[in-house]
């Protein structure tokens, strides 16, 4: 797979790459802890997930602030932070509405900005997230004190070619891994990020909680999460389907963080997201012909049409004469074949438009 490389600048200068591969409806996928575009697509622990995410749209990823290829220098690894810095991301590729697909921290990540922007989010996957981590006041001193202890062993042990921290991490993650992907993980673990960013990473994580925000979330959600996971709980993956109103919840048998191509619950998970995504992109594309002849005003207006914006609402909101307005209405439901409004609003939600 080749993919197209790119870097945008979040709110506060920090330089975030990202990436697309394959072609079609977009899915974002929310970065997770420790990643690098340029060694992330095509190895033996990540590749059938980048292959089945880009098979029938295009796939965006990028690296987190302090990692991979983005900046390593940061200082601010806030929730806030992170928020901002998928914002600069799907404004620099000038998504305007599209699904997300949050793994593990990245689901929380993806959760906060579903509900601070619910206009642009339509559908929520996340996958063996969590609502909030083990730092916060109320998660309880055993999981509090799990996770200081091994904040101090990524001081001391990540990045090592050789070592107990290594093989302890690779084995959080996929305990069913075969050697060469215990040994890729190892490897991507010390070109990703320093031990400090690694650390530091870690601790901004645990310390998010979005069981404010996650209610407020009103995309149509689709929760997955492993059974026997070793990094995050299952009960945390309930717990957050819960939060968030009218979420499905999906539990996948295995105990691996990372599913393996060869698992009987990768099939089921690939089937399960392809169905939830594949309605909003199977009508995004059969409108596509009819909607070719369509400028890009016009495509702006169709969508406050369907949104049930009058013509002096859609001037008022656009900045341009009511008149100027109706033109447009009159060029839209000539090329769309409409007769009248509401047979053009009826296309327009077919293909994805005003569904907010």
């Amino acid at each position: 797979m080749k993919q197209r490389i790119g870097f945008c600048t979040s709110r506060d200068g920090v330089r975030i790459a990202f990436a697309t591969v394959g072609e079609g409806p977009a899915l974002v996928r929310v970065n997770n802890w420790f990643t690098h575009l340029e060694l992330d697509l095509d190895n033996p622990v990540w590749r059938h997930w980048s292959e089945a995410l880009a098979e029938r749209r295009k796939l965006v990823r990028y690296d987190p602030r302090g990692s991979g290829l983005s900046d390593r220098d940061v200082s601010d690894f806030s929730l806030d932070a992170m928020v901002a810095d998928l914002e600069s991301v799907v404004d620099a590729l000038k998504l305007r509405r599209f699904p997300l697909l949050g793994l593990c921290q990245g689901g929380v990540i993806a959760v906060a900005y579903a509900a601070r922007h619910p206009e642009r989010v339509s559908r929520l996957v996340l996958y063996d997230s969590y609502p909030y981590g083990a730092f916060v006041k109320d998660a309880g001193e055993k999981l509090a004190r799990q996770a200081e202890a091994f904040s101090q062993m990524i001081e001391v042990g990540w990045g090592r070619r050789v070592g107990a921290f290594r093989e302890l991490f690779a084995n959080l993650l996929m305990p069913d891994a075969a050697g060469h992907q215990l040994k890729w993980i190892g490897e991507l673990q010390r070109r990703s990020a320093s031990p400090a960013v690694a650390c530091q990473l870690w601790n901004a994580f645990n310390n998010f909680d979005i069981r404010a925000e996650a209610p407020k979330v009103t995309a149509p959600t689709l929760v997955f999460h492993v059974r026997g996971d070793a990094m995050v709980p299952f009960e945390a993956g309930r717990r957050l389907a819960a939060a968030i109103p009218n979420a499905r919840f999906v539990p996948l048998e295995g105990k691996n963080h990372i599913l393996r191509a060869d698992e009987p619950a990768w099939p089921a998970f690939t089937k399960e997201l392809n169905e939830f995504l594949g309605a909003d992109e199977q009508a995004d594309g059969s409108a596509e012909g009819e909607f070719a002849a369509l400028t890009a005003r016009e495509r702006e207006i169709l969508d406050c049409i369907a949104r049930g914006q009058t013509n002096a609402q859609i001037a008022n909101g656009l900045c341009i004469a009511e008149k100027t307005v109706r033109n447009h209405v009159t060029s839209i439901f000539s090329k769309l074949g409409a007769e009248h409004r509401s047979q053009a609003i009826v296309i327009a939600r077919k293909a994805g438009l005003g569904r907010d």
